[in-house]
């Protein structure tokens, strides 16, 4: 298995295992995801501190997360880019629509804060 996957109760920490999430791998990743999102796990974190290249199926997936975790009133955070990711993320213009946090450890604080701001919305 390319991917490690761990609940941790509030959220599930997905680790990547790849050098690269292209063609090969990002089906895998895809389907996890789903698979995460239909047993209701809402906060996803994706760790990709392993991983050097993306292409343009490991971007989908990534926003496949993003999307199906909103869905159901929760969030997705990427954590641990190295610089050709980042680069990559700021050429497809994605900073915007990704939560990106330079640690996991950090990526477990932004998750825990937009769920407080979820819940001082909701009264």
């Amino acid at each position: 298995m390319n991917f490690t996957i761990e609940d941790k109760g509030r959220y599930t920490l997905v680790t990547s295992g790849v050098d690269k999430l292209d063609t090969t791998c990002a089906p895998e990743l895809k389907s996890e995801l789903v698979y995460l999102n239909k047993t209701g796990v809402r906060n996803i974190i994706i760790d990709l501190s392993a991983t050097r290249y993306c292409d343009s199926s490991g971007l989908s997936a990534l926003l496949v997360a993003n999307r199906l975790c909103k869905s159901i009133g929760g969030g997705l955070v990427v954590c641990g880019l190295q610089e050709t990711m980042q680069k990559l993320v700021q050429i497809s213009q994605l900073e915007s629509v990704l939560s990106i946090t330079p640690t996991a450890a950090e990526a477990v604080d932004l998750l825990y804060m937009e769920e407080i701001e979820k819940d001082v919305n909701k009264e």
